[in-house]
């Protein structure tokens, strides 16, 4: 059963629970689905169809007592409302056969129906006849008994078939419901104590099979917890708890040869600080270098800034000049604009001149020729007329020098016409240039406006890169107050590899026990304090009083870690170290949390180096 995953056990178990309890629901659920049914179609369905047959019959029965009194009597006003009650109570039963023939949903239903719709013609037909016999003054009182009650005993007793159908199905229904419910009741407790028995007995077994082996595995923890790697552990199965005594195992291998590793990578981490403090002396030669040159490119960038400031007042007070010109411009546009339209009044003014000549004109020639008439009327009549003839012939005279006046006049306004008509197409084309100007000088203003916004941003952005050099320049001090702790650290680190072979000697292999004995750990390294150049120095102490006050801690403190501190047992004893003199031990001091803080920091320091 350890083969069997801890999740597949407990998936089959309540699973199985879940499959019971489901199907215990779903047959209950079934039932009362049925039951509901069972009490819909009662309820709504064949209820309904007892009314309607009823409703239907008596509807038959009363109009078979009024056809037969309208067939046996002989007053027409009884006939008359008869006949109109005979046609309501028809409609009222033609309704009910609808309404059941839409609530029938089986053949045998159906073919009763149509077996009453059938003698239902028959004796709607007959009576029809008869009616309209006796409306034709026949005597058909012997025939209503004759020929229409035997169809009206066929339309009841078809009618009765289809009632008598509705109780017998109605009679099944409620045996049916019985049933199911007595059915329903023995499902329904015999899964619920089936479910019961099956829950108890695959809970027990579950348990059983999970809590034993997590048993052994805290006991192997626990074993390991205290440093004892020779603990045996057996893992039996495939599930879960078994690959976690397999994880145990493999932890409990792998701590016996990383315990074994640890002490040749400490020494190989005493090399590597010493390689890093050389490092630390070549990288302060070259911060201090670049430090330099920042400080130069700051210098050159600030002058950067000077000159583009000055270009950029300059281009403001250009765009003003543009934008002063272009005002100008607008005044002159507008001004020859009315220039325009006064040559335009004045050419129209010169048109209604001429046309005023042209008139004066035909006025000269019509007097001469009135003028003309008079001199012959004066010639007819002799010496009478003589006086009026030299009054007519001065009147011609003074037409034709009117007339020739006129013409000289139409000349000179025709040449003054012309000459106004050439002023004013000049005039348009001084305006149509004049427009042309004000738009060049419009869109110099626009230029000019966008270099004077180029260079706000040029100047913008020769300041922003001259921060970014001043921040620059700041990490770079930052960075050679980092070298300094680094060459702290680095001794730190030394001396801590050799705390860490004393602290792996709490883990007790068995056999192995020797292997991780103590040996003489070689010296530590110089001072790397005296890798780190005077000017570096220098510049890193007043760095950190100045720009960085978060590195004011003690150098060594970002590489102090607490050493382990297992619980105490009777085969082992723990190292103790007495070393007061070094970093470590003023380290040992600084409780975990602020340890590990401070390791943050320096996590931080390091990815801005």
């Amino acid at each position: 059963m350890n083969n069997v995953k801890i999740g597949t056990r407990l998936g089959i178990a309540f699973s199985i629970v879940l499959l019971i309890t489901a199907a215990i629901a779903a047959v209950g659920v079934t039932q009362l689905a049925l039951l509901k049914e069972a009490n819909e179609k009662v309820a709504g369905v064949y209820l309904d169809r007892n009314i309607y047959a009823e409703q239907w019959r008596e509807a038959i029965t009363l109009n078979w007592v009024r056809a037969s009194a309208s067939l046996k009597t002989s007053d027409a006003g009884y006939i008359a409302a008869l006949g109109a009650e005979m046609a309501a109570t028809s409609q009222h039963a033609s309704d009910m056969q609808k309404k059941l023939e839409a609530v029938v949903d089986t053949e045998e239903e159906k073919v009763l129906l149509a077996a009453v719709a059938k003698t239902r013609a028959a004796y709607v037909s007959a009576r029809a006849k008869l009616l309209e016999r006796k409306k034709n003054g026949e005597d058909v009182f012997a025939l209503v008994d004759t020929e229409l009650r035997p169809l009206a005993d066929q339309y009841l007793a078809a009618l009765a078939k289809v009632a008598q159908d509705t109780h017998e199905r109605l009679d099944n229904f409620e045996a049916d419901t019985i049933r199911a419910a007595g059915t329903s009741q023995w499902v329904l407790g015999i899964g619920a104590l089936l479910s019961l028995v099956l829950g108890v007995v695959l809970a027990v077994w579950t348990t059983r099979s999970v809590v034993r082996p997590l048993t052994q595995a805290a006991l192997a923890a626990d074993e390991i917890s205290h440093g004892n790697l020779a603990v045996t552990i057996e893992p039996k199965g495939r599930d879960e708890v078994a690959r976690l005594l397999q994880a145990l195992l493999e932890m409990q291998r792998n701590l016996a040869r990383i315990v074994g590793e640890v002490r040749s990578g400490s020494e190989n981490v005493a090399n590597a600080a010493t390689e890093i403090s050389q490092g630390n002396h070549d990288l302060s030669a070259r911060t201090e270098q670049q430090a330099s040159a920042l400080q130069e490119t700051a210098a050159s960038m600030e002058e950067l800034n000077a000159t583009v400031r000055r270009n950029a007042d300059n281009a403001r007070m250009a765009n003003q000049l543009a934008v002063s010109a272009s005002t100008v411009a607008e005044q002159g546009g507008a001004v020859v604009g009315q220039v325009v339209s006064t040559m335009k009044g004045i050419q129209d003014s010169s048109g209604k001149i001429a046309d005023i000549i042209g008139v004066i004109d035909g006025i000269a020639f019509q007097t001469n020729i009135l003028a003309l008439n008079a001199a012959v009327e004066a010639a007819r009549a002799g010496e009478q007329g003589r006086g009026f003839a030299v009054v007519a012939t001065e009147v011609r005279s003074l037409a034709g020098r009117s007339a020739e006046a006129a013409k000289q006049i139409k000349t000179l306004i025709s040449d003054s016409v012309e000459r106004v008509g050439a002023g004013s197409a000049l005039v348009d084309q001084a305006g149509a240039t004049m427009a042309e100007v004000v738009g060049s000088i419009k869109r110099v203003t626009d230029l000019m406006g966008e270099i004077s916004a180029a260079s706000g941003e040029q100047s913008q952005g020769v300041a922003q890169v001259g921060e970014a050099v001043t921040q620059m320049d700041q990490a770079t001090q930052q960075n050679a107050a980092l070298v300094e702790e680094m060459a702290a650290a680095a001794s730190s680190l030394n001396h801590q590899a050799q705390e860490l072979v004393s602290t792996v000697s709490f883990f007790r292999l068995g056999t192995h026990n020797s292997e991780l004995a103590p040996t003489s750990r070689p010296a530590p390294a110089a001072s790397m304090h005296q890798a780190v150049v005077p000017a570096v120095t220098h510049r890193a102490a007043a760095t950190r009083s100045a720009s960085a006050p978060r590195l004011t801690a003690a150098p060594a403190a970002p590489l102090v870690r607490q050493p382990m501190t297992p619980k105490p047992r009777p085969a082992v004893a723990l190292p103790t170290s007495t070393q007061g003199g070094s970093p470590r031990g003023a380290a040992k001091a600084v409780p975990k949390a602020q340890a590990k803080a401070t390791a943050t920091a320096d996590d931080a320091e390091w990815e801005s180096f």
